[in-house]
């Protein structure tokens, strides 16, 4: 079999176009559904959204397709597109993701110093919508410092698969009814991550950061276990 020619390919030019538009209009959803725009259980508008990002029903579409594979969004049928609510289990699994990848991150992040740059930025982020009140600000900016944290690594691949790792657990954080008592005390420990690895304490920071997610596993799935149980919640 001859394989080193076109092969026909010129017929599918067209798919090149159309396939990264919908890849882009899905990093635009997911980063509205990391960032908490939309919540659990809201339906998609094909109509308003492919009206509002100028884009084709069949691109929203394969867009739509592209979430559902990562767990963020779900078809029901003769109903139309929602944002996926999350099982208890699943927010455990999530943890478990997490841990694996941002400690490993840590783990090989070689010689110091280390670009903390980003980070910085997102720990400044969080303290200041803390002082202003807002938690669900310190909640996204909380989401920017682990997105930050796994971007270290220089891998785009660990980026993408920590993107969807971290939308969906937005939609764990929408459902807790005490967005303070559940952020509040890891503004403290973003700053202790950070000043780790500005003193080019690497192992320091790996251990900080396990304790973290370990402690946030506990709260958080206590939490969301509280809020989708309990049935004087909307939410639920």
């Amino acid at each position: 079999m001859d394989v080193s020619g076109a092969g026909g390919l010129a017929d599918d030019r067209a798919l090149l176009g159309r396939t990264s538009t919908a890849e882009r209009v899905a990093d635009i959803l997911r980063t509205r559904i990391a960032e908490g725009y939309f919540p659990p259980g809201a339906r998609l508008s094909e109509e308003s959204i492919g009206g509002a990002l100028g884009v084709s029903r069949n691109t929203l579409r394969e867009a739509f397709r592209l979430l559902t594979h990562e767990r963020l969004l779900v078809h029901e049928l003769n109903r139309g597109v929602f944002v996926r609510v999350l099982a208890v289990g699943d927010v455990d699994d999530i943890y478990r993701t997490r841990r694996l990848v941002e400690c490993a991150v840590v783990r090989g992040l070689g010689q110091p110093p280390f670009a903390v740059a980003g980070l910085a930025a997102a720990v400044a982020e969080g303290e200041a919508a803390a002082r202003a009140g807002d938690w669900k600000g310190v909640s996204t900016a909380n989401i920017h410092f682990h997105r930050e944290l796994v971007a270290l690594a220089g891998s785009a691949r660990t980026d993408e698969l920590m993107r969807g790792v971290l939308a969906e657990l937005r939609l764990a954080f929408h459902v807790v009814d005490d967005p303070r008592a559940l952020h509040e005390p890891y503004l403290r420990r973003n700053r202790e991550i950070l000043d780790a690895l500005r003193a080019g304490e690497r192992a320091s920071a790996e251990r900080l950061l396990a304790r973290y997610l370990d402690d946030s596993r506990t709260r958080v799935a206590a939490a969301y276990a509280q809020a989708v149980d309990d049935p004087a919640d909307p939410a639920g």
